[in-house]
Protein backbone atom coordinates (compact mmCIF):
# COMPACT_ATOMS: atom_id res chain seq x y z
CA UNK A 1 0.00 0.00 0.00
CA UNK A 2 1.34 3.38 -0.66
CA UNK A 3 0.00 6.69 0.92
CA UNK A 4 -0.34 8.62 -2.05
CA UNK A 5 -1.67 11.84 -0.31
CA UNK A 6 -2.80 14.12 2.65
CA UNK A 7 -5.63 16.87 3.23
CA UNK A 8 -6.51 18.91 5.96
CA UNK A 9 -9.41 20.77 7.52
CA UNK A 10 -9.58 23.04 10.44
CA UNK A 11 -13.33 22.05 12.16
CA UNK A 12 -15.02 25.39 12.41
CA UNK A 13 -18.04 26.99 14.16
CA UNK A 14 -19.76 26.27 11.43
CA UNK A 15 -19.35 22.96 11.50
CA UNK A 16 -20.58 21.77 14.49
CA UNK A 17 -24.13 20.21 14.99
CA UNK A 18 -26.11 20.25 18.01
CA UNK A 19 -24.34 17.91 20.38
CA UNK A 20 -21.42 20.15 20.04
CA UNK A 21 -19.43 18.04 17.56
CA UNK A 22 -18.60 17.68 14.21
CA UNK A 23 -21.87 17.68 12.06
CA UNK A 24 -21.18 13.88 9.94
CA UNK A 25 -21.64 15.58 6.44
CA UNK A 26 -18.95 17.85 6.50
CA UNK A 27 -16.49 14.83 7.96
CA UNK A 28 -18.35 12.79 4.14
CA UNK A 29 -16.86 15.62 2.22
CA UNK A 30 -13.94 15.85 3.33
CA UNK A 31 -13.09 12.52 3.11
CA UNK A 32 -14.37 12.62 -0.31
CA UNK A 33 -12.27 15.35 -0.80
CA UNK A 34 -9.12 13.74 0.26
CA UNK A 35 -9.95 10.38 -1.79
CA UNK A 36 -10.31 12.87 -4.44
CA UNK A 37 -6.77 14.26 -4.20
CA UNK A 38 -5.89 10.88 -4.06
CA UNK A 39 -7.07 9.79 -6.92
CA UNK A 40 -5.72 13.17 -9.00
CA UNK A 41 -2.68 12.16 -8.10
CA UNK A 42 -2.99 8.36 -9.09
CA UNK A 43 -3.99 9.33 -12.17
CA UNK A 44 -2.14 12.29 -12.94
CA UNK A 45 0.47 10.40 -16.03
CA UNK A 46 -2.55 9.24 -17.44
CA UNK A 47 -4.93 10.83 -19.99
CA UNK A 48 -7.80 10.75 -17.72
CA UNK A 49 -9.43 14.43 -17.19
CA UNK A 50 -10.23 13.26 -13.80
CA UNK A 51 -12.20 11.15 -11.84
CA UNK A 52 -15.81 10.70 -9.72
CA UNK A 53 -16.91 9.34 -7.18
CA UNK A 54 -18.55 6.32 -7.83
CA UNK A 55 -19.49 5.21 -3.91
CA UNK A 56 -18.17 5.87 -0.78
CA UNK A 57 -18.55 1.74 1.53
CA UNK A 58 -17.17 1.44 4.68
CA UNK A 59 -17.86 4.43 6.33
CA UNK A 60 -17.44 4.12 10.38
CA UNK A 61 -17.78 7.16 12.93
CA UNK A 62 -15.35 6.36 15.39
CA UNK A 63 -14.35 8.96 17.54
CA UNK A 64 -15.79 12.70 18.01
CA UNK A 65 -14.42 15.36 16.56
CA UNK A 66 -14.57 18.84 18.25
CA UNK A 67 -14.46 22.81 17.62
CA UNK A 68 -10.42 23.76 17.17
CA UNK A 69 -9.61 19.95 16.12
CA UNK A 70 -7.24 19.27 13.08
CA UNK A 71 -8.50 16.62 11.04
CA UNK A 72 -5.76 15.36 9.02
CA UNK A 73 -6.78 13.01 5.98
CA UNK A 74 -4.29 10.09 4.81
CA UNK A 75 -5.34 8.58 1.96
CA UNK A 76 -3.70 5.25 0.42
CA UNK A 77 -5.05 3.28 -3.11
CA UNK A 78 -6.02 -0.24 -1.92
CA UNK A 79 -7.54 -1.55 -5.46
CA UNK A 80 -7.33 -0.78 -8.66
CA UNK A 81 -10.25 -1.74 -11.93
CA UNK A 82 -9.78 -0.93 -15.61
CA UNK A 83 -11.44 2.21 -14.64
CA UNK A 84 -11.83 2.24 -11.50
CA UNK A 85 -9.54 3.54 -8.20
CA UNK A 86 -10.15 2.55 -4.79
CA UNK A 87 -8.81 4.66 -1.89
CA UNK A 88 -9.13 4.32 2.45
CA UNK A 89 -9.20 7.46 3.64
CA UNK A 90 -8.22 7.87 7.53
CA UNK A 91 -9.44 11.13 9.02
CA UNK A 92 -7.18 11.49 12.33
CA UNK A 93 -8.59 14.61 14.21
CA UNK A 94 -6.15 16.09 16.44
CA UNK A 95 -5.71 19.25 19.52
CA UNK A 96 -3.62 19.94 22.49
CA UNK A 97 -6.90 19.47 24.48
CA UNK A 98 -7.94 15.90 22.97
CA UNK A 99 -5.16 14.62 21.40
CA UNK A 100 -4.12 12.50 18.61
CA UNK A 101 -7.11 10.00 17.56
CA UNK A 102 -8.77 8.16 14.41
CA UNK A 103 -12.09 9.94 14.22
CA UNK A 104 -13.22 7.96 10.87
CA UNK A 105 -12.06 5.73 8.24
CA UNK A 106 -13.98 4.99 4.75
CA UNK A 107 -13.21 3.51 1.29
CA UNK A 108 -13.90 5.59 -1.94
CA UNK A 109 -14.37 3.99 -5.61
CA UNK A 110 -13.66 7.05 -7.83
CA UNK A 111 -14.00 5.97 -11.63
CA UNK A 112 -11.84 7.65 -14.20
CA UNK A 113 -13.08 9.78 -16.97
CA UNK A 114 -12.10 11.76 -20.34
CA UNK A 115 -14.41 14.25 -21.97
CA UNK A 116 -15.76 13.34 -25.11
CA UNK A 117 -15.76 15.56 -28.35
CA UNK A 118 -19.27 16.92 -27.00
CA UNK A 119 -17.70 17.78 -23.91
CA UNK A 120 -19.63 14.79 -21.72
CA UNK A 121 -17.36 13.10 -19.46
CA UNK A 122 -17.18 8.78 -20.02
CA UNK A 123 -15.31 6.66 -18.18
CA UNK A 124 -11.40 5.91 -18.92
CA UNK A 125 -9.32 2.55 -18.69
CA UNK A 126 -6.22 3.98 -17.21
CA UNK A 127 -4.25 0.83 -17.03
CA UNK A 128 -3.12 1.29 -13.83
CA UNK A 129 -2.05 -1.11 -10.98
CA UNK A 130 -1.54 -0.73 -6.98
Amino acid sequence: MNTISEYSELVQPNHINTAGTLFGGYMLAWLDLAAAKASSEFLEKTDAWGAVTRALDKVEFREPVFLGDWVKCKSTVIGTGSTSVKIQVKAYAESKEHGKRLACTADITFVAVVKDSEGKLKSFKHNLKV
